[in-house]
């Protein structure tokens, strides 16, 4: 039962990781930690009691990508987390985002087939729809022209994973659409913990919150929304984790109806920037200095799932709100600031 997380160190590579090794799988990690810290791993062994087996390896070497499937023939399973994330650093360095997302891709899923049966969890993102035609957004809304080349990344996986399982009757793939994942565990042992300027809105408003930062930037609050701010789906990190250990029980149980599946990861429910802040405000007793701004570039105005087919096909259902994942988050920033 042995599974590989790559970038298994990342915000939600571990939460991941805690969950599969809750579910008695035995896990390894590879992460070139460029964007994560090997701490991470005691505070996985906090929660779980059990360190997991961990290898530091640039996915982008070949060489190293096929040593380690020779040394580990016993994976029966890989979750492929690894991969360049921020949206804006894709347009300013777009070589970097193909050759990080797609290349490395490319080298695992050539290693999965050279097994006689493998299974594989996609990291995807909801980015692939862009700005839907309409709400909530299915499994069948169409994929737009991407915005972004980390857009265009996780689009051109899904198609080469799609395509990889036509040919490779032995390959089992799940591509797993999230929407906006945020919060930390609750023990308080891990959380995100982004290098440099946060890219996601809910570490900058906790970041913001404690200090770090002097003020939170809402890019535009003049959207045909009720409060004006983007609306936004934001799913529990841990509720995210859970989805990953469900899918790949799907395809080791073989309840997948095709070799390759995709599903959206969210909770459903719509939340504006301005109810995302409220929202903090309410755990956390401060109140949260903020501006408003132009709107940013390439930003949608609203994206929130259809969970019915995760629901109902997956037997997944997110179970925490938006504002116990904030009280979370909170928590994590206090800890890391003492």
């Amino acid at each position: 039962m042995k599974v590989l997380v790559t970038g298994g160190l990342g915000f939600i590579g571990s939460h991941t990781v805690v969950e599969l090794q809750q579910k008695g799988f035995e896990v390894i990690i590879i992460d070139d930690c460029s964007n994560s810290d090997e701490e991470v791993l005691n505070g996985i062994e906090a929660i779980t009691g059990k360190k997991p087996l961990f290898e530091k390896l640039d996915l982008r070497e070949k060489d190293k990508v096929v040593d380690f499937f020779k040394r580990h023939q016993d994976v029966i399973g890989v979750i492929h987390f690894a991969a360049s994330k921020a949206v804006g650093e894709s347009v300013e360095k777009p070589l970097l985002y193909y050759e990080n997302n797609i290349g490395t891709l490319v080298y695992i899923l050539k290693e999965l087939c050279k097994k006689n049966k493998a299974s594989f969890i996609f990291s995807s993102s909801c980015t692939v729809y862009g700005q839907a035609d309409k709400m909530p957004i299915t499994e069948d809304a169409p994929v737009k022209v991407a915005e972004s080349p980390y857009g265009n990344t996780k689009q051109m996986g899904e198609e080469i994973i799609a395509d990889t399982c036509k040919v490779t009757p032995g390959l089992n793939a799940i591509a797993l659409r999230y929407f906006n994942p945020m919060g930390a565990h609750p023990s308080g042992e891990i959380g995100e913990l982004p290098k440099g300027v946060p890219q996601n809105l809910v570490p900058f408003i906790t970041q913001t919150g404690i200090g770090l930062r002097n003020e939170l930037s809402v890019f535009g609050d003049d959207y045909p929304t009720p409060d004006g701010t983007c609306i936004r789906d934001y799913i529990y990190v841990v509720d995210l984790a859970k989805a990953h250990v469900v899918a790949l029980e799907r395809l080791l149980e073989g309840k997948n109806e095709k070799n390759y599946e995709v599903f959206n990861v969210g909770t459903g429910k719509g939340s504006s920037v301005l109810e995302a802040i409220q929202s903090f405000e309410k755990v956390s007793g401060r109140k949260l200095n903020y501006k408003i701004v132009d709107r940013r570039p390439g930003d949608i105005t609203e994206a929130y799932a259809d969970t019915t087919k995760a629901n109902e096909v997956l037997g997944w259902k997110a179970e925490y709100s938006l504002e116990d994942a904030m009280k979370y988050a909170w928590i994590w920033e206090q800890k890391i600031r003492d």
